[in-house]
């Protein structure tokens, strides 16, 4: 299956995660960065939001803590 972009409030609705959360967590280096469309436009790899909803579900049911 070939990635596909989604955009902003596609991965908020799929994280339940915040726009500055999500920004703050790719500056922490714990989420997924974009990938620019040009100008002001970006996206992120759906197949790379799903590895990391994947990575918390494991996280939380593993007895790791999840990084809120």
């Amino acid at each position: 299956m070939h990635p596909s972009l989604i955009r902003l409030s596609d991965v908020k609705h799929r994280t339940g995660l915040g726009r500055s959360t999500i920004y703050a967590r790719i500056a922490e280096g714990t989420f997924p960065t974009q990938v620019p469309l040009g100008g002001r436009a970006v996206a992120w790899l759906d197949t790379e939001i799903d590895q990391w909803i994947a990575e918390q579900i494991d996280n939380a049911r593993n007895g790791g803590a999840a990084h809120e």
